[in-house]
Formats: C-alpha cells, structure tokens, sequence
C-alpha cells in the first residue's frame, strides 16, 4: 500500500516509491539522497518531520512531504 510520506509513524520504514512535484522539487530531494526506491524511516513526524536516510538525518517540510509517497516496510525487509 502506499501512503503519503507524512502518514508514517515514529520508528517506521518506508520505502519511496513515488515523488510527484516539479523538477526543481525532485532535482533538490535528489541532491539531498532522497530518491525513488531509497529505504528510509520515521525519526520524528511532524512539521518539520524528521527522517534517518543511510544514517543521515533529514528534515523536510509539510508541503515537500505531500510530494513523498512511501510503501511501509516491514522490519525484516528493510
């Protein structure tokens, strides 16, 4: 099932399979690591939410959020 980004809880994992938006949207994400198919998890939900990618910490707004469409991963597939 998939969900948008924000919908996630703390602790869980995600696994990007969509980012809708323009291209400077997609092209900064990117820049930043966050792209189709990456695994990342929940830190801190919220505005701004904040996200472990790769052990690096991310912190996105609510409007870019929106854009971040996820499919949970279970633990044992992360």
């Amino acid at each position: 099932m998939v969900l948008p980004l924000d919908m996630l809880q703390a602790g869980e994992w995600g696994e990007v399979a969509e980012i809708a938006g323009q291209s400077p949207l997609l092209q900064r994400l990117a820049e930043m690591g966050l792209r189709t198919g990456c695994r990342i998890r929940m830190v801190q939900p919220g505005t701004p939410c904040l996200l472990d990618l790769g052990g690096c910490k991310l912190c996105l707004r609510a409007d870019d959020c929106s854009h971040i469409y996820v499919r949970v991963v279970s633990p044992c597939n992360r």
